[in-house]
């Protein structure tokens, strides 16, 4: 989940013809989104997809506003039921495995995590029906810049992360990240079980990862980029664990 005060989880690649949005941050984030696009004399209905590396309501705040403006909102089958129900559901689809609480007592600061996600609205944002879903690996060519689709299981069912090859960019979205809010853990790691639905798979989705060119650049969902060869920071992660 994001952090107190960073930026927002939204990462965006461009075409001569129109834009596409890696994730959607949250419901407070729109200011900030429509501010950064004017910078390159753009806006809301430039979007022309909204790719979803899964359906937790950090990165899905502004689905439903950018559906209205015009923007393709993709996720994969697996977390499309979260989107549907909105974003109180995510608990019920995606259960973690382990409790929030535990995470509070050890760790005070712990607490700044679910309170910046509440004073945003990340638990009141409107449900988004009619999101465009695909089910397996692929390239999806009718979406700007033709990202390929790379199935991470194991934080969400539906983890996803996108690979822009002509770009050397890659969206882990929480597959892999490089800050935990509730941990305070940084650098390339796993997000904590208080946040992971399935901590067998996500230890084995980096594995995808680590076929990525030497040169492409990972974004995570939470925390900076990462440059140097993926397997360095997969390698990293899975020394980490999940905590």
């Amino acid at each position: 989940m994001s952090a107190p005060g960073g930026r927002a989880p939204v990462s965006w690649s461009r075409s001569p013809t129109a834009l596409v949005l890696i994730d959607a941050g949250l419901p407070s984030h729109p200011g900030r989104l429509r501010e950064h696009l004017a910078g390159s004399d753009r806006s809301l209905a430039d979007i022309r997809a909204v790719l979803l590396t899964h359906g937790h309501p950090d990165h899905t705040g502004l689905t439903r506003a950018l559906q209205r403006a015009g923007a393709d909102i993709r996720v994969h089958e697996q977390d499309a039921a979260i989107l549907r129900d909105g974003p109180r559901s995510a608990l019920r689809h995606a259960k973690p495995e382990r409790s929030m609480l535990a995470y509070l007592l050890h760790r005070s600061a712990a607490i700044t995590t679910p309170l910046h996600l509440a004073r945003k609205g990340a638990f009141t944002a409107p449900a988004t029906p009619g999101v465009r879903v695909f089910a397996t690996d692929r390239r999806l060519d009718e979406v700007p810049g033709s990202p390929r689709a790379v199935a991470l299981p194991g934080h969400t069912q539906g983890s996803t992360g996108y690979l822009f090859p002509e770009r050397g960019l890659f969206f882990t979205g929480d597959a892999l990240v490089t800050h935990d809010g509730l941990t305070g853990h940084t650098g390339p790691s796993l997000v904590c079980r208080g946040f992971t639905h399935d901590s067998h798979a996500a230890l084995a989705s980096p594995d995808r990862i680590d076929g990525l060119p030497a040169e492409t650049v990972l974004l995570p969902g939470h925390g900076e980029p990462v440059t140097g060869a993926p397997r360095t920071a997969t390698d990293q992660a899975r020394r980490s664990g999940l905590r």
